[in-house]
C-alpha cells in the first residue's frame, strides 16, 4: 500500500514539476576526498563488467535497472561510490567513462523510482557526485554541468522532503549535509537538514563507540562519512551563514573519536577486521587512511569492551569476543546470531575465525550464502543442535534474542579474563551459556570454559556443539589419540588445541573474507549430551615450542 501511495505520487508529471528548475551552474566548495578506490573495479566497469553485493552483471550499454537483480545490487549502482574506483583506475579514458555513465543515468533515470529515488540512494549519490566532481565534472562541457547540477538540485528538494527517521535515514542525511552545503541555493533546506543531523547521529554512532548495526565494515563508512562531514561543516563555517553549525560539528568530532576508537579495537594483527555482524575483512590501505585522517589519539586498553566486542590483548595474541546485545529490529537485515562468538589472532595471523559474511543477497545462490552465514554455526560459538542461538530470518534480520551480560573487565591470576552470558536458549530449552576465556601474560596460553545451566534434567535436549573455525592458513590434525589438534601457522608456529568435557573432531568449514571469495578451510568441532544441572565444558589453546 505504501509503495502504491508512492508510485501515484511521485510517479506523477506533476509532482516532477515541483521539484522546480534551479539551475546552479558550480559547486561553492568541494569537499577534499582522500578515500583510495579499486582499479581493477574501474577496469571492470570500463569493460562493461558490473559487480555489486555479489552480483555480476556484464553489458555493453549502461542498464541502470538490469532485470534480476536484488535490491543490494541497484543500490550500489545508483549510490555511485564505484567512480572512485574509476578515479583509481586514471587517465582520460576512465574520467570519460565516469562522466558518460553519469550522463546516461541523467537521461535514463530522472523519473522516480522505487529504489533509485529512495532517499538512502540519493544520499549516497550526491555525496558522491559532490565529492567525486573533480574527477568526472569538473572538465565536462558547460552543457553536462547544467545538468548534473540541475538534477542535483532536484534530487536534493525531493530528499528533503522525504528524509525519513527511519534506520535508512543516515545515508540520506549524510548526503543532504554535503549537497545543502556545497550546492548554491541548498542553504534554504539548512533547517531540516540540521535537525536531521542531530537526531542521527547519537542513533547511529551509540556512545559505546560502535554504530547500530554493530557492523565493523559499518564502521569504516560511518567514519568515512563522519571525516567528510567534518571537512564539510568545517567549510560551510566559514563560507556560509548556517545558524547552530558549530554545535553540530562539535558532536561530529566526538562521533568520530568514538568510532576511531571502535574501529581500532575490531582490528586484528594483520590490520584488517574482525568478522562479526555481516563485516568481511576489509582493505587495510583504505583502513589505514581512515584512522590517519581522523586525527584520533585515543588508544585501544589491552582489556576493554568497546562497541560490545571483548578485546584481550597480551603479547601478540589479540582475543575478540561479541558480548554486546544483537542490533535492534530495523538494524539487523545483515545482523549474524553469534552471541559470545569468539576470534583470535597471533601477531599478524588469524588462528580461529567466524565464516565471514556475504555481502548482498541477489540470486538464489546469494540468498543462500547469506543465511548460512548468519547462523551461529557459523561462528567460533555454541549451538544446541542445528538450532541457532536467535532466530534467523531469510528475508533478514533476526527474531527474538534474549539477553547478553559481560562482566567487566579486568585481570585475574597472571593474566586476563574475559567472561559473558546469553540467554538466547532460555525459551526454547531453559539453558543460559556463559563462556570465560583466559589469557596468560605472555599470550601463549588461552583457556577456556563455557557452561550451560538451567534445565532441571537433559531429556529432550539436543546435544551441544562448540565450534572453533580456523583461517585456511592454519593446518590442523588430530593426534594420534584423538585427545588434541595440532594446528600449524602460516609462519610454522605450532598450537595445541585440548579439551575436557566433550568429544573431539575435525570438519571441513568456509571462510569468506571479501566479496565472492569463498576458501575451504577446517573447523574444530567439540561436542556432548547435555547433561542435567551445570553441562562445563574446558579447552585449551597452547603455543608449541620445541621440545614440548
Amino acid at each position: 500500500m505504501r509503495l502504491r501511495t508512492r508510485r501515484m505520487l511521485f510517479g506523477n508529471p506533476l509532482y516532477a514539476l515541483s521539484l522546480g528548475w534551479a539551475r546552479p551552474t558550480h559547486l561553492r566548495l568541494v569537499p577534499p576526498d582522500p578515500w583510495p578506490g579499486n582499479a581493477e573495479y574501474g577496469q571492470d566497469l570500463l569493460s562493461g563488467i558490473y559487480r555489486f553485493a555479489g552480483e555480476t552483471i556484464q553489458t555493453a550499454k549502461p542498464d541502470w535497472t538490469p532485470l534480476g537483480v536484488g535490491d543490494d545490487f541497484l543500490e550500489a549502482l545508483h549510490g555511485f561510490a564505484w567512480l572512485r574506483d574509476l578515479r583509481a583506475l586514471g587517465g582520460d579514458t576512465a574520467r570519460r567513462h565516469a562522466r558518460h555513465l553519469v550522463d546516461d543515468w541523467l537521461a535514463a533515470c530522472g523519473a522516480w523510482h522505487p529504489v533509485v529515488w529512495r532517499p538512502d540512494v540519493i544520499g549516497r549519490r550526491l555525496a558522491s557526485w559532490v565529492t567525486g566532481h573533480d574527477f568526472f565534472c569538473a572538465s565536462a562541457d558547460d552543457d553536462v554541468r547544467r545538468r548534473i547540477f540541475a538534477s542535483m538540485a532536484r534530487q536534493l528538494r525531493h530528499l528533503a522532503r522525504t528524509a525519513p527517521g527511519r534506520p535508512d535515514a543516515w545515508p540520506a542525511v549524510h548526503g543532504m549535509v554535503l549537497a545543502v552545503v556545497c550546492l548554491p541555493g541548498g542553504e534554504r533546506h539548512w533547517p531540516r537538514t540540521r535537525r536531521l543531523l542531530d537526531q542521527a547521529l547519537p542513533i547511529h554512532v551509540p556512545q559505546d563507540g560502535g554504530v547500530a548495526d554493530r557492523n565493523p565494515m559499518t564502521m569504516a563508512l560511518m567514519l568515512q562519512d563522519l571525516i567528510d562531514l567534518r571537512a564539510t561543516l568545517h567549510a560551510g563555517a566559514s563560507a556560509l551563514p548556517l545558524p547552530g553549525i558549530e554545535p553540530l560539528q562539535a558532536q561530529v568530532q566526538t562521533a568520530i573519536e568514538r568510532v576511531t576508537l571502535g574501529l581500532r579495537s575490531l582490528r586484528h594483527g594483520d590490520g584488517r577486521l574482525a568478522l562479526f555482524h555481516g563485516a568481511q575483512e576489509g582493505d587495510r590501505v583504505l583502513l589505514d587512511t581512515l584512522l590517519s585522517h581522523a586525527g584520533s589519539r585515543g588508544r585501544v586498553a589491552r582489556s576493554s569492551i568497546i562497541a560490545g566486542y571483548r578485546r584481550l590483548s597480551m603479547g601478540r595474541v589479540v582475543i575478540l569476543m561479541d558480548v554486546g546485545a544483537p542490533p535492534s529490529a530495523g538494524f539487523d537485515r545483515h545482523a549474524h546470531a553469534a552471541p559470545l562468538a569468539v576470534e583470535i589472532s597471533v601477531g599478524r595471523e588469524r588462528l580461529v575465525v567466524n565464516c565471514g559474511a556475504w555481502t548482498g543477497r541477489g540470486g538464489k545462490t546469494g540468498q543462500v550464502w547469506h543465511t548460512a552465514l548468519r547462523g551461529t554455526a557459523a561462528h567460533s560459538a555454541l549451538t544446541l543442535g542445528d538450532a541457532a542461538s536467535v532466530p534467523v530470518h531469510e528475508a533478514g534480520g533476526l527474531g527474538p534474542a534474549g539477553d547478553v551480560a559481560a562482566a567487566e573487565p579486568g585481570e585475574a591470576a597472571g593474566g586476563l579474563l574475559a567472561e559473558a552470558t546469553h540467554t538466547g536458549y532460555a525459551t526454547r530449552f531453559g539453558l543460559t551459556h556463559r563462556r570465560r576465556i583466559w589469557i596468560a601474560e605472555t599470550g601463549d596460553d588461552i583457556r577456556g570454559e563455557d557452561t550451560l545451566s538451567g534445565a532441571p534434567d537433559a531429556e529432550g535436549l539436543p546435544d551441544f556443539l562448540i565450534r572453533f573455525h580456523l583461517h585456511p592458513d592454519v593446518q590442523a590434525a588430530l593426534t594420534r589419540g584423538g585427545d588434541s589438534v595440532l594446528l600449524r601457522l602460516g609462519s610454522g608456529q605450532g598450537w595445541r588445541f585440548q579439551v575436557a568435557g566433550g568429544a573431539l573432531a575435525l570438519d571441513e568449514s568456509v571462510y569468506v573474507a571479501g566479496p565472492e571469495q569463498v576458501r575451504a578451510t577446517s573447523q574444530i568441532v567439540v561436542s556432548g549430551p547435555v547433561t542435567g544441572g551445570d553441562t562445563t565444558i574446558l579447552w585449551a589453546l597452547k603455543r608449541e615450542r620445541r621440545g614440548d
